[in-house]
Order: structure tokens, then sequence, then C-alpha cells
């Protein structure tokens, strides 16, 4: 089973969730070739090779391809697919952009989100908002999926001794007339969201932007990630690139405090995954005690500034 796997990166470091995606494909077979799409994106081909997992890393490295716009990068997967009978890439923002586009150019069935492999043509991923978890048996030639990073545990580094093939620049199809405009990021000095170890979470309860700074003191006495449930999000208390769930940001990380959030659906979808799960509501029938690992029915605004203090006290 040759599989090809399309990297995650920024072109100049390898995102996490691609060791991961790494991990997915190895659970289908072991000829795995990655293909880094970027411009000087050197050290991202000596990420992957370093991972040695890799038969061959293909390098499409061109200026068309510096901020992976869509058509762009689903064209030079097309003309890689006829070698492969599966093609995968992370569930992120990036591949939930293309790898659409690749589906329907190869007319196959595009499988989203899987959360487990089971054999190489049958996987499963959530439906309804997580609450089921569908079988999905693909038929196709070429099998195209989609992987939550969060299912999979990053691949450890292998052996494999690592081949690079740079593509002709000759050959790449002609660019796409989208043009790319800017990028608009949110600067903050605390770990990314999708990769933090720690996150702390908020709700409406908060009740207020104001009030999210004394998340903000402790999950910086945390080293941690600052998040927030859909409810405090559409309440104007904080932007939406911070929203956790099924609308918003998948996490897993090793520690989430849930800091008044009721527990909805939606939320619990983004992050059902934490290794370990605090919750801390004044409401004992709060759905989020139903999933919590440690649970404290108390006011957020007495606990909250005492565990900064004995943090602070600790430390």
């Amino acid at each position: 089973m040759s599989i090809l796997v399309i990297a995650d990166h920024n072109n100049s470091e390898l995102k996490p969730v691609t060791r991961s995606t790494l991990k997915a494909a190895s659970e289908i077979g072991d000829e795995i070739d990655v293909l880094i799409a970027g411009s000087e994106c050197s050290s991202v081909v000596q990420s992957v090779v370093d991972v040695g997992i890799a038969r061959t890393v293909h390098i499409a490295d061109a200026p068309d391809f510096q901020h992976a716009i869509a058509e762009n990068v689903a064209a030079v997967v097309v003309q890689l697919a006829p070698a492969y009978q599966h093609i995968l890439t992370a569930h992120t923002t990036t591949g939930k952009n293309f790898l659409p586009r690749v589906a329907a150019l190869l007319d196959v069935q595009m499988i989203s989100d899987i959360v487990e492999v089971l054999d190489a043509t049958t996987f499963k991923r959530p439906v309804y908002a997580g609450n089921g978890i569908a079988t999905v048996k693909s038929n196709d030639t070429t099998r195209v999926l989609s992987v939550r990073g969060t299912a999979f545990d990053p691949i450890e580094s292998g052996i494999v001794a690592t081949e690079t093939n740079t593509l002709d620049a000759g050959t790449f199809p002609d660019p796409s007339p989208t043009t790319y405009i800017k990028d608009e990021l949110a600067q903050s000095e605390r770990p990314e969201l999708n990769n933090a170890k720690v996150v702390v979470s908020g709700g409406r309860a908060l009740g207020s932007s104001e009030s999210f700074a004394l998340l903000e003191e402790l999950a910086d006495s945390l080293g941690a990630a600052v998040g927030a449930s859909r409810a405090a999000v559409d309440a104007g208390y904080v932007p939406n690139d911070m929203q956790v769930g099924q609308t918003g940001k998948i996490v897993a990380p090793e520690l989430y405090i849930a800091v008044g959030i009721s527990g909805a659906i939606q939320h619990l979808a983004g992050m059902k995954d934490s290794k370990v799960i605090v919750a801390i509501n004044n409401d004992p029938d709060a759905p989020i005690f139903q999933l919590a690992d440690y649970g404290l029915v108390a006011d957020l605004f007495e606990v909250i500034p005492e565990f900064i203090r004995q943090i602070k006290e600790g430390s």
C-alpha cells in the first residue's frame, strides 16, 4: 500500500500534527512518502528526513506554494496521485482547504476527520458532534483522508533512510488566479492553542472580557494556552480564534481546565480527548462534570485567585 502524506508546515517549521498524520499512515501500511509544498522550506524537509519514516520526500519548492493556496497544492497532489492508494493530510484549516479539491479532481469520496484506522479500507470518524462514531469503508482505488491529529499520538522516529525528490518546477501546473493578500494572525507569547500541553478555557459564567484576565493570569502561571466556549465567544468576551469545540478548535492537551463552562455537546466534542480534565463550576448538575476527571463545585471568582496564589507560592 503506497501512501502519500502532505505535510502541514509554515515554510520554516513542520507542524506537530504532521507526526500524528504519519502515525495514522503507519497504521495503514509502511510504504509512506511525504509531499512538502512550500517556498524556501529546506528546514521542513530536514525535519521530515529526521523523522526517518518516509521512503521519499517529494519537494515542491516555489513561490506559488508559499501560502498553500488550495488550487496550487491540489494540482501537485493530483500529479503525484497515480502512484498512491492513500492520500492523507491533517484535518487542519490548510488540509480542509485543498484536500476536497484533490478528491473532486480524482473523482473519489473524501473521508474526513478520521480518528481510527481499522484496516487499509476501513476507518472511523465522528458524527453528530462526536456523539456517534461512523465506520466507513471505501472501495475507491485512491482513498483521500484527513486525519484528526488529537486522535493519534505523534509517531516516534524511525530508521528509514529517506530520499529526497525535488520536483521539476517546469512540470508544475499553471498557478491559480487566486491571489494571496495577507495573514491576520493573533500575536501571543502563550503556546498555540492546538499544540499546548495545558489549556485553560472559560465560559459564559465569567461574565465579561475583563474577567478573562483572571484566566490569562492562571494560564501564564501554568505556561498554558487560553481557550473559550462558543457562548463566551458569542457574548464578545474573547475573539473567535480562542473557541474550542465542534465549530472551533479541537484540542487534546495533557491538562484541560474548564472554568465556568457548562459542557454543551458542541464544546465537549472539541476537548473530550484531553488526558486530564478539571472542571470548575458552581452548578453541581453541569454536564461537564460527567466528563471531568476532577470536579470542583465552587465560585470561580474565589477559586481561581486562590489557585494562582498557591501556584506562585509553590514556585
